[in-house]
């Protein structure tokens, strides 16, 4: 255990961390009116968005922009004085500062290349691969795009209906939350400030007034946004020194969605029309980064099936922070690029039989590469094991199973296997 008085100054750090973060809110300082959304109907879809780089200079972003980054330089600088330069609270949180000082920057860079730049580099872009010689993250899209057309395109899998309206989906979520995540006080409330369906903050979740719910997407909801960004928050919060774990760099964001979108997978909540719709947010990207304006990628996804209201939102997210004829905003990769890092990290876990390391994914907000050094703290009692966990990291054996026949049946050639059992299927 480390000695106290410096354990005393990292919960100081942290918390002053915590606050220079606070007024950062990417989203709301990307978003687009909905009178735009009205307009680009009204002119039947063949008019570019009017947003354009002087739409974002008049767009304040609630804090002095110069002042937060030359105070989160001073931060860092303060970390490194008073915790070393190598020590494991020291990388992290030197990481988190840098991180958001990116963040910053492609704030002040809204509507111009620069603002994607900077995306790419704290999200990434769809031609990465992660590991030389391997697909890219939109090629992988594709490869999985195809299995669940053939799903879509099936009688057998109908698509359930979308017929609670906000306020009955909000009560309903509340009922499901309180009774999957005891102990811990997690709002829902409604919301007209969104452009998701859904999202989630600190100890609540705010859903759409304008939508309307399956039961499904509730069940989503439930275990995607409460389970998952809740739940990993309110771990954060309660960590005794390194509160900023509650606090989300972009890094982090990749490891909550794919923590988020395999915990929907694992428990049998997600579809393969949900799949789809992450899948498609790949291909978008793809298609802004290669030079495709708003009303190209619009008409894709009209094109794909979507409706024309699915279609735009969609294509919104994508070129947000950006000009409808600029390159895009690249967070969407987040979904499934952070599943795949997630998957593999827990695999080769279970390979090397560490999975008891597993539930520290969940002590607060971190990235798949900072997970050593959070070993490494809990080990040394820095930080504590997550408060909550939700029930298929609390009981792992099937967990374990599940992806332990995964990996067996991996090693098997698709190809042999359907042209063994196609003829079998009538």
């Amino acid at each position: 255990m480390l000695e106290k008085q410096l354990l005393e100054k990292a919960r100081e750090l942290s918390d002053r961390l915590v606050k220079l973060q606070t007024p950062i809110r990417i989203l709301d300082a990307i978003s687009w009116p909905r009178a735009t959304r009205e307009e680009f109907f009204q002119h039947k879809g063949q008019r570019l968005p009017n947003i354009t780089a002087d739409y974002y200079i008049n767009r304040v972003p609630g804090f002095d922009t110069v002042a937060l980054r030359q105070a989160l330089a001073e931060l860092e600088r303060d970390i490194v004085r008073n915790l070393g330069q190598l020590s494991p609270i020291s990388q992290l949180m030197k990481r988190a500062c840098r991180e958001y000082r990116d963040v910053i920057r492609m704030i002040e860079a809204r509507g111009t290349e620069e603002f994607h730049e900077l995306s790419v580099e704290l999200y990434g872009h769809p031609d990465d691969v992660f590991h030389a010689g391997e697909p890219t993250l939109a090629e992988l899209a594709q490869m999985l795009s195809s299995p669940l057309a053939s799903l879509l395109a099936s009688d057998a899998l109908p698509e359930e209906a979308k017929n609670l309206d906000a306020a009955v989906a909000v009560e309903r979520l509340q009922q499901q939350l309180n009774v999957s995540m005891p102990g811990l006080s997690v709002e829902v409330m409604l919301s007209d400030g969104i452009i998701s369906d859904a999202a989630a903050g600190s100890d609540r979740i705010k859903m759409n007034q304008d939508v309307k719910f399956s039961q499904r997407e509730l069940d989503i909801l439930e275990v995607h946004e409460g389970w998952i960004h809740v739940g990993t928050t309110q771990n954060g919060l309660a960590q005794p020194y390194l509160t900023c774990l509650s606090k989300g760099t972009p890094s982090a964001t990749i490891t909550q969605e794919g923590l988020a979108v395999l915990t929907e997978i694992i428990t049998m909540r997600s579809t393969p029309r949900r799949l789809a719709k992450l899948v498609g947010r790949i291909d978008a990207v793809k298609q802004a980064a290669d030079g495709a304006d708003f009303i190209e990628v619009y008409r894709s996804g009209v094109a794909k099936g979507m409706s024309t209201d699915e279609a735009y939102t969609l294509t919104q997210r994508v070129f947000r922070g950006s000009t409808p004829n600029g390159s895009p905003f690249t967070k969407d990769l987040a979904y499934i690029k952070g599943f795949v890092l997630v998957y593999n990290l827990i695999r080769v876990a279970i390979q090397i039989g560490r999975i008891d390391r597993l539930p520290l994914l969940l002590t607060g907000k971190i990235a798949v590469d900072d997970f050593r050094q959070i070993c490494e703290l809990h080990d040394s009692g820095v930080i504590e094991a997550p408060r909550f966990v939700p029930p298929h990291f609390k009981d792992m054996r099937g967990l374990a199973a599940w992806l332990s026949v995964g990996r067996f049946l991996g090693d098997f050639s698709f190809t042999q296997l359907e042209n063994d059992y196609k003829p079998l299927i009538p």
